[in-house]
């Protein structure tokens, strides 16, 4: 029966793409509207919630959000996960309510439809390019002054399916420090079994998220940057680390 695995694989993949793009299709001039000026852009924070619920739910991923502290609505943030999955763009917009923009590795500017507000609502960023990353640093505090948080994958991509948990890179810890913001460190759980970068894979079912207490930054200067770094992706590891042996232990 092995061999039908591969059939569903397929269409679960199609279906994944089908997902994505009605809601886009249906609220195209609502979206439009929301990106005209930049001061708009919680509205279509608020419509792309919508846009992930509609995909984890359509997706069957029964999603769960765990919080061991809350964002202010009025402060911004630094918010970092691990990043294992298609679908970690979706829980986190699930996840945080507060309008946080992405900085994201600019090839998914190409997806169709998705790609076009992609591209003019998150801050793209080239990893092989010390310009562009430079760039990112200005786009991302023009941001922060207007209110918005942040968002980061700070793996810098996707790890090999048989890593954990890769090694941070500094700039999200750089930048909090630089506007004294609280780093927010997100444990995704599941995202890599329910939806991985690996083609034929994936299934319906459970995906958490785990918000943890925030990292302080006030009095921190840029030397405290890789200390930082190494706190929040300690919190991260230690809690997909027990993940794992509470998986083992309820499987023997």
């Amino acid at each position: 029966m092995a061999f039908l695995k591969y059939p569903f694989w397929l269409l679960y993949r199609i279906w994944f793409y089908i997902l994505v793009a009605i809601p886009i299709i249906v609220l195209f001039p609502f979206l439009i509207i929301s990106i005209s000026r930049e001061q708009w852009y919680p509205y279509f924070f608020r419509l792309a919630r919508i846009w992930s619920k509609f995909i984890l739910i359509g997706m069957g991923f029964g999603y769960r959000i765990k919080r061991e502290d809350t964002p202010d609505p009025e402060k911004s943030y630094m918010f970092v996960a691990n990043h294992t999955s298609m679908a970690d763009i979706m829980l986190m917009l699930v996840a945080v309510k507060n309008p946080f923009v992405f900085v994201g590795k600019q090839e998914l500017a190409k997806i169709p439809l998705f790609g076009f507000f992609y591209k003019r609502t998150c801050i793209l960023v080239d990893r092989s390019s010390a310009k562009s990353r430079q760039a990112v640093f200005l786009r991302a505090q023009r941001r922060l002054k207007q209110g918005v948080s942040i968002c980061i994958f700070p793996e810098g991509g996707v790890p090999d399916e048989h890593i954990l948990l890769d090694e941070f890179k500094d700039g999200a810890f750089r930048l909090a420090i630089n506007h004294q913001i609280p780093v927010v460190p997100i444990t995704f759980y599941d995202n890599k079994k329910r939806f991985s970068y690996t083609f034929f894979s994936g299934s319906p079912g459970k995906m958490r998220a785990k918000i943890h207490q925030f990292l302080p930054t006030i009095g921190l200067e840029t030397a405290d940057t890789k200390a930082l770094n190494e706190k929040a992706r300690l919190i991260i590891w230690d809690e997909l680390t027990r993940n794992q042996i509470t998986k083992k232990s309820h499987s023997n």
